[in-house]
C-alpha cells in the first residue's frame, strides 16, 4: 500500500510524476501527499534528475515547488514577436498613415539586430501605428493560485530603433488585468523621440511587475510609433522582439 512506503520511496515515486499533475491532482490525494508536494525535497529531487541549473539562485527551500515550476515554463508569451507571420496574433491593430509593415533586417538607413535570431521588424508610418496582444495567462498554464498566491514577476520587454535619416516617436503600455479586464497595475513608457539622423541602433526597454496583488488573469501588451517628418510610406519607428515572461 502506498501510505505504508518509506517517505524517501513515495518522493522518488511522485518524482516520476508531471509537474502539473503532482500540482493540480497528485497534492489533493491525501495529507501526506499534500506534504510532500508542499515541500522542498521533492522538487530538488525532480531538479537533479532533469539536469537542470541555477540552482544556485534559489534560497528559499520553502518555494522550491514555484521555482522549479516557473523555471521550467518559462517561453515568451508573445505570439509572433518578429514579424515572421506578417501581423497574425495582434489585434486592436491602428494603421496611421500608410499602416504597419514588415521588413527584412537591416532594412533601409538601419542596422542589424544584436541577435542573429531575429530577422524581422515591423514598422510605423507618418501617422500612429499601434498594435496589441493580451496574453491569457490561464491558458498558458498559469493558474489562478500560483497568480494570486506566489505572484511571479512577469517580465516585459521590447526593442525599437528608427532609420538614420528619420525622426520618429516610440511609446509602449502594458496592463496587467482582472478577469472582468480591471486594470490591476501598468506601466506606460513616456513618449521617446529618436532624432533625424540618429545612429539607428536598437534600443531596449523593460519593466518587471511584482507585488501587483491578486487576480491578474490577462496581461495586455501594446506598443507603436510613427515618423515625426510625416513622409509618405514606412520612415517611423521599428520594433521587434517583443516579449512577457512570468518568472521566479
Amino acid at each position: 500500500r502506498m501510505e505504508s512506503l518509506p517517505e524517501a520511496v513515495l518522493i522518488r515515486i511522485l518524482a516520476s510524476i508531471p509537474a502539473v499533475d503532482l500540482v493540480l491532482a497528485c497534492r489533493l490525494v491525501c495529507c501526506q501527499w499534500k506534504n510532500l508536494v508542499d515541500g522542498a525535497a521533492l522538487w530538488i529531487l525532480k531538479w537533479q534528475q532533469e539536469g537542470l541549473t541555477g540552482a544556485e539562485s534559489q534560497e528559499n527551500a520553502e518555494n522550491w515547488q514555484n521555482f522549479y515550476f516557473l523555471s521550467k515554463k518559462k517561453k515568451n508569451l508573445i505570439k509572433n514577436p518578429c514579424g515572421e507571420e506578417d501581423l497574425q496574433h495582434w489585434g486592436e491593430v491602428e494603421n496611421g498613415g500608410d499602416g504597419w509593415k514588415i521588413e527584412e533586417l537591416p532594412g533601409d538607413f538601419g542596422k542589424e539586430f544584436p541577435s542573429e535570431e531575429v530577422h524581422k521588424y515591423f514598422v510605423t508610418s507618418y501617422e500612429w501605428c499601434r498594435k496589441a496582444q493580451v496574453v491569457d495567462l490561464r491558458a498558458e498554464g498559469y493558474w489562478e493560485e500560483l497568480m494570486d498566491t506566489t505572484q511571479p514577476k512577469v517580465v516585459v520587454k521590447d526593442w525599437y530603433a528608427g532609420r538614420s535619416d528619420a525622426g520618429c516617436l516610440y511609446e509602449l503600455c502594458v496592463k496587467l488585468l482582472s478577469e472582468n479586464e480591471d486594470v490591476l497595475a501598468e506601466y506606460k513608457s513616456e513618449t521617446i523621440a529618436i532624432p533625424q539622423d540618429n545612429d539607428a541602433s536598437w534600443t531596449e526597454i523593460s519593466h518587471t511587475f511584482s507585488n501587483y496583488g491578486p487576480g491578474v488573469r490577462f496581461v495586455r501588451f501594446e506598443h507603436g510609433g510613427q515618423d515625426t517628418l510625416f513622409w509618405k510610406g514606412w520612415y517611423g519607428v521599428r520594433v521587434t522582439n517583443s516579449s512577457v515572461t512570468v518568472e521566479p
